[in-house]
């Protein structure tokens, strides 16, 4: 086992990797920038050093992370979600300075990272795949032509990357040529990377994802399945283990796609294979996130398998801890993402400080958090406050624990998603399994939240507006 591990990485999951290496009596090194001088992953790590410059590009300097990690006698680092965590060059230098990267192979990082040469892998492994190109698209005509004979609507989508950045729905070919240059730019921003793709997009989809876990000694095994199709703008809000949609029978054949998927890149570590299931049941692969999830925690309550720690166990070299006969689900566990948003101002995020706070308790809850009175919520990072799991025998208790543990949580100084959470349990379609990837865009009319605005339609309200008021003065 490992004697220091540096997490490099912030806020809740930083904090969840510190627990997990302290149950395995390993000492750990937290990183920070000036922003989260506060934060609570420094508070609880035994070590914590700051990394410059500015609160964002700390976490992405790799050989600053490297040369602290070498000064403080780290044996490996482990990289959470996010930031560095699906960069092969930080898993290369990781390796190349003698530092065991808590994850997979860089090459495997590569190759999945890339949503094109994922897709030209699953195809050759016989798993099936969304219908698209498996080329990039070299101009907005070339995408065009394909979308006309494969059929519309289709999806834009930025090769690199994921966290539902860099994604268009095109219904027609006039709208794919006006989205095309909007995509490019949006995936430059973000990954760095303006490389596109089109694929068909599935309508009224499942997004259904397994986790697997697979050590260094070629055992593998998956750990069942988790709904996350509560989600806006591809990103999600509510996760699901295990999913209501699917029997013993398809859980285990996408279980068993999900591991021919990984052996047929050579995975090690904890990773997922992300799937989207149609109204008939076929299911197609989606894409690979070769990392721990935001959601790993739904997986790790219906198993009773730390996920986090068998990351840690299969880097240092030991074997997975079960054969897949000894996995079972038990019950339902659901997971609410409390977002530092305002619902009624189309999610607008709301940085500030915390005037109050409670987290709730009680059987079957878990609160994975970074906050508490006093934090202030800063502008420049993803706006998750708190990650609300429950846990129950049955949907309808897990629901009820839910909605129940939902209006004991108090957070105040900063608009949150709990209350729309809330509408989200006491909706009767949620509550008897009546949704999919569409949910939220087919409900706003009933959860009280705000219609998304066209960005041209705020560009000229803000016009409309400024002109007024120069009017006035």
């Amino acid at each position: 086992m490992f004697k220091k591990v540096l997490i490099a990485n912030r806020g809740e999951i930083a904090l969840r990797i510190i627990r997990a290496c302290k149950e395995l009596s390993v000492a750990t090194v937290a990183i920070h920038s000036e922003v989260d001088a506060a934060s609570l992953h420094v508070r609880y790590a035994d070590e914590a050093y700051l990394v410059e410059p500015g609160p964002i590009e700390g976490y992405l300097s790799i050989y600053r992370i490297i040369d602290l990690a070498k000064q403080k006698g780290v044996d490996a680092i482990h990289p959470g979600y996010g930031f560095l965590a699906e960069n092969a060059e930080f898993a290369e230098a990781c390796e190349a300075n003698g530092i065991t990267f808590i994850g997979p192979p860089a090459s495997v990082i590569r190759t999945m990272g890339d949503k094109i040469s994922a897709r030209r892998k699953m195809i050759e492994a016989g798993v099936p795949v969304v219908p698209g190109l498996t080329d990039p698209l070299v101009s907005a005509q070339h995408a065009a032509e394909y979308a006309d004979e494969i059929g519309y609507p289709v999806m834009l989508k930025a090769s690199a990357g994921g966290g539902g950045k860099g994604i268009r729905v095109c219904h027609d070919r006039a709208e794919l040529l006006r989205l095309f240059s909007v995509t490019q730019s949006e995936a430059k921003a973000a990954f760095g990377n303006d490389t596109v793709y089109v694929e068909k997009n599935i309508l009224a989809p499942h997004h259904i994802e397994i986790q697997i876990l697979a050590d260094q000694h070629g055992n593998m095994l998956h750990l069942g399945e988790r709904d996350c199709s509560i989600q806006r703008r591809h990103q999600k809000l509510i996760e699901i283990a295990p999913s209501l949609m699917l029997d013993e029978g398809l859980r285990e054949e996408m279980g068993q796609v999900a591991i021919t998927a990984a052996r047929s890149v050579n995975y090690v570590s904890a990773g997922t294979v992300e799937f989207l299931v149609d109204v008939d049941k076929n299911f197609y692969f989606l894409e690979m996130n070769t990392r721990v999830q935001v959601e790993h925690t739904v997986t790790e309550e219906v198993t009773g398998i730390d996920i986090v720690k068998e990351m840690i166990r299969i880097a240092a070299g030991q074997s997975v801890p079960d054969r897949q006969e000894d996995v079972f689900l038990r019950g339902y566990a659901i997971e609410c993402r409390i977002n530092a948003e305002d619902p009624k101002t189309n999610f607008m995020p709301t940085p500030g400080e915390i005037t109050a706070h409670y987290s709730p308790g009680g059987i079957g809850v878990r609160v994975d958090s970074n906050v508490y009175k006093g934090y202030i919520v800063p502008p420049y990072y993803d706006p998750l406050l708190a990650k609300l799991i429950v846990r129950a025998k049955t949907w309808n208790g897990a629901v009820q624990r839910m909605s129940r543990a939902l209006d004991e949580f108090v957070i105040r100084g900063v608009k949150t998603t709990i209350p729309f959470l809330k509408q989200v349990m006491e909706d009767p379609d949620f509550q008897s399994g009546a949704f999919d990837t569409s949910y939220i865009e087919t409900h706003l009319h009933k959860l009280n939240v705000a219609t998304p605005v066209n960005e041209m339609d705020r560009v000229i309200a803000i016009a409309a507006a400024i002109a007024a008021h120069s009017r006035r003065e």
